[in-house]
């Protein structure tokens, strides 16, 4: 018998872009940004981590605004006590839904809503 995931939980791996054009003249290359994946830290209400940053996977090293090295970012949440981080429900789901990989599902997109209206 198949099993039936649930469609409120986000994928357990979501990778998420900025679906509007990069400006002509700014020299950032293309940036994905890992929302969440399987292998990453599940963090928790009951976490008590004070020091994130940016990592970008495909030059190994931390991310910062044109300077992380050239070609695509692939960057994620870094936790100085836990190491990458799935992010939980952000703004960028909801102001751009149609950025994400895999796609939110209605079902998903209306979780993450309420998951926002109740922060």
């Amino acid at each position: 018998m198949a099993s039936v995931q649930d469609e409120r939980v986000l994928p357990p791996r979501l990778l998420g872009r900025d679906p509007r054009p990069i400006p002509r003249f700014n020299r950032q290359e293309p940036v994905t940004q890992i929302v969440r994946d399987a292998g990453f830290y599940e963090p928790s209400d009951e976490d008590d981590c004070s020091r994130f940053w940016y990592f970008c996977q495909a030059h190994d090293r931390p991310y910062w605004h044109e300077s992380c090295g050239e070609g695509p970012h692939v960057i994620a949440l870094h936790c100085q006590e836990h190491g990458p981080e799935s992010m939980s429900p952000q703004p960028l789901m909801l102001m751009f839904p149609e950025g994400f990989d895999p796609s939110l599902s209605d079902a998903q997109l209306a979780w993450v809503r309420a998951e926002d209206d109740a922060g």
